[in-house]
């Protein structure tokens, strides 16, 4: 339901002199950074690029890319047409949110250097940004409609009905592309947006709203002919330049994926459990990432230093408590442990990992039991390695 507020006729203290609708969008973003946002760019809702973006993502179903995501297939007249979506809108402020809480090392993969830890993808170790993004983002919303007796003499429709409504991955959008045209980054060889002064380490979100703001411009992309995430992919996902099969990316496979994990992806997965940073850790422009000012990304339950052994002992009941408005909870108990059981395959060799795996053998169904088995050969195999 779209949220309609009249506005108000009370008095407002101007801050800033509103001549051009320039100044309003200078306003908004001034009070989206103070609201944690690290930036917001502006786009019509009526932009041609919607239409580029449905022929490429037909083309990018036509291929198969989409695994098990089956929402994909759906709701294409909105994804096309986001007025539809919210009767009344005008205007997307997309925005962006920094994530890091710890800058990692430039152009490295730390996490492989963790054989026996469970590696948690750094944008799911705190609390789920959905609800802060849009909790924020409707923040902002009502601080804008506090401000619409001074703008009613731009032409930006501010003397109408004020309708909004915020979004974080939370509707069909195409997010990335709307945060690319207005200018918030470029889309980089990986798919993920890239920002030249903080890299790609954020979430994004969209606030649609009734006013008329021009849109803001794309800027040039920085990639050249960089390919380095190209090369780290473990699995080898990223097919081509801008082109991800997300069936074959670890991020699909260990948190959007239910079910049997094809043994051909098992080995490099490692000791990912929830996602993967690769492609992201070994690109040049994140020696710029930024660390968040948003506390809910603070790492909860030692998200960011748990050994793999430790997060497969947990109970289901333990799994409900430490995922509680976590990301994590996404997966669900028994695909979360499928992914541990691949990392304690992948794991340092121990007689005590085989002793751990064998335990849940037989409890949780045939599926996991078959990653069981599975991690406990590759265990076996590499002491064997080990004992000649």
């Amino acid at each position: 339901m779209n949220i309609k507020v009249s506005p108000k006729t009370i008095d407002v203290v101007a801050t800033t002199n509103f001549t051009t609708a320039e100044d309003v969008k200078r306003w908004i973003k001034t009070k989206a950074q103070a609201l944690g946002f690290a930036d917001c760019g502006f786009l019509s809702v009526h932009h041609p690029l919607f239409t580029k973006q449905m022929q490429q993502l037909q083309r990018w179903l036509d291929k198969g890319y989409e695994g098990q995501l089956q929402f994909m297939h759906n709701n294409h007249d909105l994804r096309a047409h986001p007025e539809q979506l919210v009767q009344g809108a005008k205007t997307i402020i997309s925005v962006r949110m920094d994530y890091l809480t710890q800058a990692p090392t430039p152009r490295a993969i730390d996490d492989n250097n963790r054989p026996n830890s469970g590696i948690i993808a750094r944008y799911a170790r705190g609390r789920d940004y959905h609800k802060t993004m849009r909790g924020r983002l409707k923040q902002l919303a009502l601080q804008i409609e506090s401000m619409l007796p001074e703008w009613q003499h731009l032409a930006i429709g501010a003397e109408t009905p004020f309708i909004f409504r915020p979004f974080s991955d939370s509707a069909p959008i195409f997010e990335r592309p709307i945060a690319d045209a207005a200018g918030l980054g470029w889309t980089g060889k990986h798919t993920l947006l890239l920002n030249k002064q903080a890299g790609s380490f954020f979430v994004l979100g969209e606030l649609f709203l009734s006013l008329e703001l021009p849109d803001d411009k794309p800027i040039t992309a920085h990639c050249g002919s960089c390919s380095a995430c190209i090369d780290i992919c473990p699995t080898q996902a990223i097919v081509a330049p801008h082109e991800l099969n997300a069936a074959a990316c670890i991020s699909y496979l260990t948190i959007e994926h239910d079910g049997a994990i094809d043994t051909k992806y098992r080995r490099a997965i490692g000791n990912r459990v929830f996602g993967c940073d690769d492609c992201q850790l070994i690109c040049p422009w994140n020696r710029y990432a930024k660390l968040t000012t948003v506390e809910d990304f603070a790492p909860r339950h030692q998200l960011d230093n748990s050994s793999l052994l430790e997060l497969w002992q947990w109970q289901e009941a333990d799994f409900l408590q430490y995922t509680q408005g976590s990301p994590l909870r996404r997966t669900g108990y028994v695909n979360f442990l499928r992914n541990i059981a691949i990392g304690l395959g992948n794991a340092n060799a121990s007689t005590e990992i085989i002793a751990h795996l064998t335990s849940k053998l037989n409890v949780h169904g045939d599926m996991l039991d078959e990653h069981i088995d599975w991690a406990i050969d590759e265990q076996r195999e590499k002491l064997i390695i080990i004992k000649h």
